[in-house]
């Protein structure tokens, strides 16, 4: 046998090649990942359209961001102020977030469960991708959603005056589990390599 001869590929039984196979499944959930992502990019710019009609003027464009947003004020508001911009501005950073959280899941969830995309070298690889597996993930999306909730609860409270105060107390309570359990997260995983280190 020559030293330098290439390995041949592994051949599967037929049921662990079956198995293996079903990872495939995945496929339609990332397509329907990809479709809601085209939501939320319509989603954007009609916000975003509607904020500039606003701006110019538009009392319908200015109607249909303070229903969005859910903006309430004892006068009739006829134009912008500064509450309403900054609530519609958070709103589209918060689609932003989710969006970004989209592509993590996207794209890390089939190169780490799918298949290889063999973006090695690409100008383009994000670079996160390049050492990502289940953990990195894991504490990627769990840091993405602190950030994702943090957004909501600074809308809650520029907008506080048309909630209840329980409703503030368990939007707190939530991010704040959310943040506990991103800190326990990424302990454990920190944990795990350490001992993974050990071992080797």
């Amino acid at each position: 046998m020559m030293p330098n001869a290439a390995k041949k590929p592994h051949r599967l039984r037929p049921l662990p090649a079956f198995i293996f196979a079903s990872r495939w499944l995945q496929l339609p959930l990332y397509i329907g990942l990809i479709a809601a992502q085209g939501v939320y990019v319509f989603h954007f710019w009609l916000e975003l359209v509607h904020l500039l009609e606003a701006a110019f003027g538009s009392q319908t464009a200015l109607q249909a961001l303070i229903s969005s947003i859910g903006y309430k004020e004892t006068a009739v508001t006829t134009s912008l102020n500064e509450t309403i911009i900054m609530l519609v501005v958070l709103a589209l950073i918060d689609v932003v977030m989710i969006s970004n959280l989209l592509i993590m899941v996207i794209v890390g969830g089939y190169e780490t469960f799918v298949s290889r995309m063999d973006l090695e070298g690409h100008p383009d690889q994000p670079e996160w991708l390049s050492h990502v597996n289940a953990s990195v993930l894991k504490v990627k999306l769990a840091t993405a959603i602190i950030g994702i909730s943090s957004i909501h609860l600074l809308k809650t409270f520029i907008n506080a005056a048309n909630y209840e105060d329980k409703v503030l107390i368990a939007q707190t309570a939530i991010h704040i589990t959310f943040l506990l359990s991103a800190i326990a997260i990424a302990y454990t995983d920190k944990l795990m390599s350490r001992r993974s280190e050990q071992d080797h």
